[in-house]
């Protein structure tokens, strides 16, 4: 049996400073010098490879091009004409498995143009230039969309349709818009508040409302949009979180991984947030790298991200399990949690985690009937997340896998709504496809309204 003491659980292990630093952006921002030296590099391909990897097909050529000639506005507009929320896109895309993999200086050189850095350049520049707005809003078409969820399939439908010259309503359950990108996102990818200013740079072309502290629970909530407004976009995210399904997930120190996240994010002082001495996380996406580095950085002696299948089926990118290794986090494979046990001293807290080690016998993950026991102060869940909203089979929409079902071009079962990013059945998971599903939905909406006059 494992040996407890008292757990310890505590804010305050580090200086006002060292918060600071270990928090600091985790990848600065390019000098003009740099921005240019680096676009020289891009061979500028016609029919360039990594436009077509990109979900919203930014011209990655044309974009570089105008950084290369001092342009930034030119490239930072080239960006957010494919992908209005291309600078958080910058920040948090997984370029190193989209467009910069398939950039063919891989093959020249063994290192591709570094299309996310110059993407970040062009566009933080674009937000903090406050002269002639880059875009602006076509003539009102009398028309009024209500979006529910203000993530970044919401804001990209918004903003299309905005430019388009409809009136959007966004609804979101949260204080603050933002979605993932707020309430989701590793701090140190996403510092100094840049969802809340790209958030501000959408709205400040007009014809975007949006209203906070709104949830869809109620069939008659659904019914008034309907009455409401010519259209519906559902943006939903996933609001719900995977069971672990084994004892002791009710102890304390146990949390789901989101929470930690989202908490992590909206707390002004680190200083003040509790985090263990030994961590333990389970899973093996993003979310769970985000919270293993995270706690790393709040002063944990001892993280653990573990994970019941081999480093090849983590949803991770390799490079974000580099990104945590590096950090100090120790990645755990083919083992599966079976109980979380109590403290021995505390016994309403958590002491350990026993696994299950695992291993593929003819193609399914089974049991080989050894144990590993990992002690943990705290433990944070990040097996996934789901829809987990009752009214929508209620409403009559088709799902498939828990998600909402669609055609191509986002229309549900449900006729005037359409639906995109993580609620929508299939897909990455990825901020960038969110943004492409926002657009294509609005756009088969602008073709739907234009139809109806």
């Amino acid at each position: 049996m494992f040996v407890s003491s008292l757990p310890d659980v505590r804010p305050g292990r580090l200086s006002t400073d060292e918060y600071a630093l270990r928090f600091s952006d985790a990848n600065p921002r390019m000098t003009q010098p740099q921005a240019v030296l680096e676009a020289e590099r891009c061979l500028y391909c016609f029919d360039a490879p990594c436009a077509s990897a990109c979900p919203t097909h930014i011209d990655v050529p044309s974009f570089i091009k105008r950084i290369s000639d001092g342009n930034l506005r030119g490239a930072a507009r080239t960006i957010l004409e494919s992908n209005p929320l291309g600078g958080m896109c910058a920040r948090v895309c997984p370029t190193e498995v989209l467009c910069e993999q398939v950039c063919v200086r891989n093959t020249q050189e063994g290192k591709p143009v570094a299309i996310g850095r110059l993407q970040r350049h062009a566009t933080d520049a674009a937000l903090e230039d406050k002269g002639q707005p880059l875009f602006s809003r076509a003539a009102f078409s009398g028309k009024r969309v209500a979006i529910v969820g203000a993530g970044p399939a919401g804001l990209a439908c918004a903003h299309t349709l905005a430019r388009l010259g409809h009136d959007v309503v966004i609804f979101d359950a949260h204080p603050k818009a933002g979605g993932l990108n707020e309430y989701g996102l590793a701090r140190y990818k996403n510092p100094d508040n840049f969802a809340q200013r790209e958030v501000q740079w959408l709205l400040s072309m007009g014809g975007i409302e949006i209203r906070t502290g709104w949830k869809l629970e109620t069939l008659a909530q659904l019914d008034a949009l309907h009455q409401d407004y010519h259209a519906i976009f559902l943006g939903l995210g996933l609001a719900s979180t995977q069971a672990l399904g084994v004892s002791g997930d009710n102890l304390r120190g146990v949390q789901d991984a989101v929470d930690f996240i989202a908490t992590l994010r909206q707390t002004s002082d680190l200083a003040t947030l509790p985090i263990g001495r030994r961590v333990v996380v389970i899973g093996g996406g993003m979310t769970a790298v985000d919270a293993a580095v995270q706690s790393k950085l709040l002063g944990a002696d001892e993280v653990y991200m573990v994970y019941r299948r081999g480093p090849e089926a983590m949803s991770a990118s390799r490079v974000e399990q580099e990104w945590a290794q590096t950090h100090g986090v120790v990645i755990q494979h083919w083992l599966a949690p079976v109980e979380i046990i109590a403290n021995q001293v505390e016994h309403k807290h958590v002491g350990a985690v026993r696994f299950a080690r695992q291993a593929l016998v003819n193609g399914k993950l089974t049991p080989t009937g050894e144990t590993e026991v990992i002690e943990a102060d705290m433990v944070l869940k990040a097996i996934g997340q789901q829809l987990g909203n009752p009214l929508l089979a209620q409403a009559g929409f088709k799902l498939e896998g828990g998600r909402i079902a669609t055609d191509a071009v986002g229309l549900t079962s449900l006729p005037g709504v359409w639906a995109g990013g993580d609620c929508h059945a299939g897909g990455l998971d990825l901020t960038v496809q969110a943004v492409a599903h926002g657009k294509q939905s609005a756009r088969a909406i602008h073709a739907c309204l234009c139809n109806s006059q």
